[in-house]
């Protein structure tokens, strides 16, 4: 199963060509995809129209959804913010954390434009697709 991070979602439905983006169209039907809860608030809150944020719900909720926190991912998420910190590195985003911890947990590679994270790749392990 992959995860895909909203960042490659807006870009989705947006209809932007970037690397990623074609990365989801090859694994759409093909692959198991899924995406956060946290991820389907952050994109579902950027549609306007209620017609475009219907059919945003119809295509993610039929993904698999993975809950993303809980008492022992929030703890290590801490951890790993803490360590990136102590290596001079500032995670810009509590829920960027959030999803990479749960992804190096839960050994699930992400699918991701957002550049914050590749720190957590390059030192704690994530795995990017």
């Amino acid at each position: 199963m992959i995860v895909v991070d909203s960042s490659v979602w807006i870009d989705y439905f947006r209809g932007r060509a970037t690397p990623q983006v074609e990365t989801l169209d090859a694994l759409l039907g093909v692959e198991p995809v899924a995406t956060g809860d946290l991820m389907l608030t952050e994109v579902l809150q950027g549609f306007a129209g209620d017609r475009d944020f219907n059919r945003a719900r119809k295509l993610l909720t039929s993904l698999v959804i993975v809950d993303l926190a809980g008492p022992s991912i929030a703890v290590k998420a801490a951890e790993n913010f803490r360590a990136l910190r102590r290596l001079g590195i500032s995670v810009r985003k509590t829920i960027d954390t959030v999803i990479a911890t749960h992804c190096i947990e839960n050994r699930l590679p992400l699918l991701y434009s957002d550049r914050d994270f590749d720190p957590f790749v390059e030192h704690l392990g994530l795995r990017a697709v």
